[in-house]
C-alpha cells in the first residue's frame, strides 16, 4: 500500500474514534456477538443510537474509504477467527422497539428480537406471528433471510419495510410486494440496511394465539437442540421430500467432527461448538459435510449460515 495512503486511513481511524467516541470501539471480540462464540477481531464495532446517528455516521465522509460490514444479532453468523477489517455496524438499543399503529399492524424496530414480537402481538391479540417465537435473532436478519418455520415465514405478515442506503446514503421505504422473497432469502441488495419493518397479522383471541404458540415451542423443543453453542439450521432444505439433516445422516456424515466442532446428535442439520472449536473447526466441517453429501447423492447443499471474515 502507497504510504500517504496509508497514514491517511489511519488518519480518518483516528478521527472517527473522536467523533463517535461513545458509539464507536476498536478492536473488539467477535466471539460476544455470534451464537457460535467464535470469531476473531473486529477492528471497529459501532452502535448507532438511533436512526439520525446511523445516517450521520454514514454521510461522515470519513468512511467512504472503509469497509462496512453489517450485522444482527448473530444467530446464523460464522465469524472467521482472523475478524474482520473496516467497521462492523450493529444497531443499537435505539433500534429495538415495538409500536402498535394500527389494527392488527405493529412498526417494530429491526434490533428487535423475533420472539418479542411474536409475543406482544400475542398480548395485543394478533395472531399470524407465533411462528416467530420459533425463530433466534431480530427481526431485521428474519426480514433479509425471510425466516420461517412450520409452514409460515416472515414474507406473509410483512407489509413494508425502511432502509438505509449504505451507497447512497439516503433513507427509503420499501413496499413488500416489490420484494422479491424465496426460501431464505430475498432479492434485498447487500447495500441497504433494515432500520424498521411494518408487519400485519389477524385478530384472535390470546388463548387461540397462545395455544398455536405453545404448540410450535413443543415441537421445536422435541426436535431441535437448544442450551448450547450452535447458529440453527446450518444448510437449506433441498426440497420438501429430501430435508438436509435426512441428506447428511443418509450420507453418514452425522459422527463427523473437526476439532471441538461436532454435529448435534438431536439435530444433524445442526452444528456446535463443544466450548473450544475455533471458527476454522466449524468451516472445515461444513466443508467436509458439504463434500461427502455431493458424493454420495449428488446434491449440492447451500449454506443457511452466513461465513464472514478474514
Amino acid at each position: 500500500m502507497d504510504g500517504r495512503i496509508e497514514i491517511n486511513i489511519m488518519n480518518i481511524k483516528q478521527k472517527l474514534l473522536k467523533n463517535y467516541d461513545n458509539n464507536i470501539l476498536k478492536s473488539v471480540s467477535l466471539s460476544n456477538y455470534s451464537w457460535f462464540n467464535l470469531g476473531g477481531t473486529a477492528e471497529y464495532l459501532f452502535k448507532p443510537n438511533n436512526k439520525s446517528q446511523l445516517k450521520e455516521f454514514l454521510n461522515d465522509n470519513l468512511t467512504n474509504d472503509l469497509k462496512i460490514t453489517i450485522i444482527g444479532a448473530g444467530s446464523n453468523i460464522l465469524f472467521r477467527d482472523n475478524g474482520i477489517k473496516g467497521v462492523v455496524i450493529k444497531l443499537g438499543k435505539g433500534f429495538s422497539y415495538i409500536n402498535l399503529i394500527g389494527e392488527n399492524e405493529l412498526e417494530v424496530g429491526a434490533a428487535t428480537l423475533d420472539k418479542k414480537v411474536a409475543n406482544f402481538a400475542r398480548d395485543n391479540n394478533i395472531s399470524n406471528f407465533e411462528f416467530l417465537s420459533c425463530i433466534p435473532g431480530s427481526i431485521g436478519g428474519a426480514i433479509t433471510m425471510n425466516s420461517g418455520c412450520y409452514g409460515h415465514d416472515i414474507s406473509k405478515i410483512l407489509t413494508s419495510i425502511t432502509v438505509v442506503d449504505l451507497k447512497k446514503r439516503q433513507e427509503k421505504v420499501i413496499k413488500s410486494e416489490d420484494i422479491k422473497f424465496y426460501y431464505r432469502g430475498t432479492n434485498l441488495s447487500e447495500n441497504l440496511i433494515i432500520v424498521s419493518a411494518r408487519l400485519k397479522g389477524n385478530n384472535s383471541s390470546t388463548k387461540s394465539i397462545e395455544k398455536t404458540q405453545n404448540e410450535m415451542l413443543e415441537k421445536k423443543k422435541l426436535s431441535q437442540p437448544s442450551q448450547i453453542k450452535t447458529c440453527g439450521s446450518t444448510f437449506k432444505n433441498v426440497n420438501t421430500e429430501k430435508k438436509a439433516w435426512m441428506l447428511i445422516k443418509e450420507s453418514g456424515c452425522d459422527s463427523f467432527r473437526e476439532g471441538d466442532a461436532e454435529i448435534s446428535k438431536k439435530h444433524c442439520n445442526f452444528f456446535v461448538n463443544n466450548g473450544k472449536a475455533k471458527s476454522s473447526d466449524i468451516e472445515k466441517l461444513i466443508l467436509r459435510v458439504k463434500k461427502e453429501v455431493n458424493n454420495k447423492t449428488g446434491i449440492n447443499l447451500d449454506l443457511e449460515i452466513k461465513i464472514i471474515g478474514d
